[in-house]
C-alpha cells in the first residue's frame, strides 16, 4: 500500500493549528462539515461528516498529532502524522500517511492537498 508525504504553509502558529485539527467546533468552521473531535489520546474522531473515521494515538499540543484512519479490510492500519514547526509565514506542516489502499491513494491525496490543507490555508489566509 502506497504512502503519501507532503508539505504544507499554513499562516498560523503551530499551537492556533494544533487547536485548529483537535477541536470539533474548530473544524466544522474550516470544513463545513459536522467533527466529532476531541483532544484525547485514543479518541475515535469522525470528520467531514463521517467520511473520515479514525483513532487518536499521540498529541503533542502545538507539535505534533499521529492518528489511525479507518479502512474496511484493512490489514496494516493506516497512520496520519502531521508534524508542526514554525516557520517565519506561520506553521509548516510535515504531513506522512502511510499504508493508504491503493485504490483510494489519488482520492486521499487530492482530499489532502485540496479539501484538509487547502481548506485549512484559505481559512487562514
Amino acid at each position: 500500500m502506497p504512502d503519501y508525504k507532503q508539505y504544507y504553509i499554513i499562516r498560523t502558529p503551530p499551537e492556533d493549528l494544533y487547536k485548529a485539527l483537535t477541536i470539533a467546533e474548530t473544524i466544522q468552521l474550516w470544513t463545513g462539515y459536522p467533527a466529532g473531535m476531541k483532544a484525547e489520546e485514543g479518541f475515535e474522531f469522525s470528520l467531514f461528516d463521517g467520511d473520515i473515521n479514525g483513532k487518536n494515538l499521540e498529541l503533542k499540543p502545538g507539535k505534533e498529532i499521529v492518528q489511525q484512519w479507518y479502512f474496511d479490510g484493512q490489514k496494516e492500519p493506516s497512520i496520519v502524522r502531521m508534524i508542526l514547526h514554525p516557520h517565519k509565514k506561520g506553521t509548516s506542516v510535515e504531513l506522512r500517511h502511510s499504508n493508504i489502499p491503493e485504490e483510494v491513494f489519488d482520492e486521499f491525496r487530492t482530499g489532502w492537498d485540496e479539501y484538509y490543507f487547502g481548506r485549512l490555508q484559505d481559512f487562514y489566509s
